[in-house]
């Protein structure tokens, strides 16, 4: 049986008097509000509760395409290459950003395997397999796959979005944050230097672009920067609020922390290059196979 003041309707729910926000999640789409609502045992008593707002899952299956029948309409954020992001609306107010919409056109099969639900896996990736598996897999990718930075780094695309601009690099918003909610702030900066294509190509001599990102970075704004296992084979380094739940590079498997990068080649300037480096690998990405079976011959 449930307590007498829990509410049983939306009257009753409009009743709530709201003190704070105890926590927003905007990965997760929740907010949880403090308040207060009517006592049954008093019509002058209230009583403290807390609601939670969690927005419903999309559709699954052929359902899911009905999405785009919800939209009343979209605004055009940006365009780049293959890459275009909307905003859209669910309903005639379009103050209110409901959807942000993603689109990759047209889609390579890397893309749908990148996209695609897997299991990940956790390899070592000793300096031996880094030249015998995985250096020539990136000197395979053809130079079109990165098309869209370029455009970015030749003031081409999203000029008017660029935070900062040097000769050494960009920062910018990442496509993955919504340009508005502060505690998934999502910024990345782009280096300009192809010859760096991972971390493994960073030595002492690059300290000072290194540390100039994270300089300009925390001038930009207040939080952590981390290296991650790129998606694409040009340099660059997320800069994420520290309290976004789970932001993309930055779970584990994935980031590396540009302090610890940082540290690590005043150490030894050629460190990431003997290193082993340890990082989660969808099932599905091209150096699954290849790294995995070799696996049982790391000591």
């Amino acid at each position: 049986m449930s307590h007498p003041s829990s509410p049983k309707s939306l009257s009753d729910l409009q009743h709530f008097n709201f003190i704070q926000i105890l926590n927003h999640d905007p990965i997760a789409k929740t907010v949880v509000l403090l308040g207060t609502l009517p006592s049954k045992n008093s019509s002058s008593e209230r009583v403290q509760a807390i609601i939670k707002f969690e927005k419903s899952a999309f559709p699954t299956e052929k359902d899911a395409a009905l999405v785009l029948n919800w939209l009343k309409s979209v605004d055009l954020e940006e365009s780049t290459d293959i890459y275009t992001w909307f905003f859209g609306h669910l309903n005639e107010d379009k103050e209110r950003r409901d959807v942000k919409i993603n689109v990759i056109c047209p889609a390579t099969e890397v893309h749908i395997r990148k996209y695609t639900t897997q299991r990940v896996s956790i390899v070592r990736e000793t300096p031996e397999l880094f030249h015998g598996i995985v250096e020539p897999y990136i000197l395979s990718i053809p130079k079109a796959r990165t098309q869209w930075v370029m455009n970015i780094l030749s003031g081409a695309s999203e000029a008017d979005k660029i935070l900062f601009n040097s000769s050494e690099f960009v920062l910018l918003p990442d496509m993955k944050w919504d340009l508005t909610t502060l505690t998934s702030l999502y910024l990345t900066a782009i280096v300009r230097d192809e010859s760096i294509r991972c971390l493994r190509d960073l030595t002492s001599q690059h300290l000072g672009l290194l540390q100039n990102i994270r300089t300009e970075s925390y001038r930009v704004v207040q939080n952590d920067g981390a290296l991650g296992k790129p998606s694409y084979y040009h340099f660059h380094v997320h800069v994420v609020n520290a309290n976004a739940p789970e932001a993309g590079g930055m779970a584990v498997g994935q980031a590396h922390l540009l302090d610890d990068i940082i540290s690590l080649l005043k150490l030894d300037g050629t460190i990431l290059g003997k290193m082993v480096l340890t990082y989660g690998l969808g099932e599905r990405h091209a150096l699954f196979d290849s790294l995995i079976s070799a696996q049982p011959r790391i000591a």
